[in-house]
């Protein structure tokens, strides 16, 4: 019976094994066919097309963006130093005016006569300091016919006259200052605003109210605040030449003018952590207009022979950012980065790329680790959206 049992045993175990052994034939020879199948499939589906830009090696200007104010670089609000009604106004509201230029013209007739009288007062005065004159050159001739007391007189009659032509002239030169002061003139180039003046209307020294504000425009200073942890690097940027500033619309769109740093407020401002800043543009053209809110770029440094691409080509993903190179069998590879700037369309990679790897910029959402691509190389000129096939 002991016998019979073993052997009962033995061939149990000799038919699972058996049927093991097929089993596992089976499966394996599924597993082949279905990779099999599955690479044929992956043969015959056709390349994924995609846009593809290079890496390129190039020196690249750090920005540091804010927001600013247009202020002019000097405002005049003009008003009269005399009194009388204006019988002029030689200007039009919005117009450029040149220092010196006239602008308005004030009923000249009261100061022209006091500067008249002052005048015929001077050469009265000067015909009587002649007359002294002879009178004393008499009683010095005449020698001990004449008293002392009489030449003493004579003296100093003609040094009274003498004072008097002193005092006519600082009168006339008075009353000169008036006439003039009743042309007005800018005192500075700029533009003109609205009128506050119409002609025949009275205008007083005393008044508190203006006949126009001018604005000086060229050129023109844009304030703007940056980050105080930035303050060493504006300062070290500045030490060595003003550093470029560029003004831009709101949107940072479109460029309206360049100009470079003037100055760092001296001190930052405790409330906000922020330091004011001074930039100094040209502005001939007047693109920038005073009270004009604008978008700033202020140049701090140059990162030289930089790893660039283009920000197409830098995809967000829950394990941080990456790219997809394509490799020389037309097959995407995905690319881990670290990315430390990032400004006007362009990207520096500090790791995950090398220059002359190429990179796809546009078609990532069908495209996994492995996938086989057809490229289009995209146009630099990003306007026209133009690819040329390979």
């Amino acid at each position: 019976m002991s016998k019979s049992r073993t052997i009962g045993w033995v061939l149990v175990i000799a038919a699972v094994g058996a049927a093991g052994y097929f089993g596992w034939q089976k499966y394996s020879d599924n597993k082949l066919a279905a990779e099999a199948a599955q690479k044929r499939a992956a043969q015959q589906r056709p390349a994924v097309p995609v846009k593809i830009s290079p890496v390129e090696k190039a020196d690249f200007p750090v920005y540091l963006t804010g927001l600013g104010t247009v202020q002019a670089f000097n405002t005049v609000q003009v008003r009269t130093r005399v009194d009388g009604q204006i019988t002029k106004v030689a200007f039009k509201e919005g117009q450029f005016v040149k220092a010196g230029d006239t602008l308005v013209e004030i009923d000249p007739r009261p100061y022209q006569a006091t500067l008249d009288q002052a005048k015929a007062k001077k050469a009265q005065d000067e015909a009587n300091l002649a007359n002294a004159n002879l009178d004393l050159q008499r009683y010095t001739k005449l020698g001990e016919f004449a008293t002392r007391q009489q030449l003493d007189t004579q003296r100093s009659t003609v040094a009274q006259l003498t004072a008097q032509i002193t005092a006519d002239e600082a009168a006339i030169f008075n009353a000169q200052t008036q006439v003039d002061y009743a042309t007005v003139k800018s005192p500075i180039d700029g533009i003109v605003g609205l009128r506050l003046v119409d002609i025949g209307n009275i205008v007083n020294a005393s008044a508190q109210t203006g006949i126009v504000t001018i604005t000086q425009i060229e050129p023109i200073t844009v304030i703007f605040t940056a980050p105080e942890d930035q303050l060493p690097d504006i300062k070290a940027a500045l030490a060595v030449a003003p550093p470029k500033t560029i003004a831009l619309t709101t949107d940072g769109k479109r460029v309206l003018s360049t100009g470079t740093l003037a100055l760092i407020n001296n001190q930052v401002d405790t409330t906000s952590g922020t330091v004011r800043l001074k930039a100094v543009f040209d502005n001939k053209d007047h693109a920038l207009w005073p009270g004009q809110s604008v978008s700033t770029r202020l140049l701090v440094r140059t990162l030289k022979d930089a790893t660039v691409v283009p920000d197409d080509a830098v995809q967000h993903g829950t394990e941080g950012l990456y790219a997809y190179s394509v490799n020389q069998e037309n097959k995407a590879e995905l690319r881990k980065l670290k990315v430390s700037q990032s400004i006007d369309g362009k990207s520096v990679i500090d790791e995950g790329l090398s220059p002359g790897q190429q990179v796809i910029t546009a078609g990532q959402y069908k495209v996994s680790p492995g996938t086989l691509v057809t490229t289009a190389v995209a146009s630099s000129d990003q306007s026209q959206s133009k690819v040329t096939q390979e």
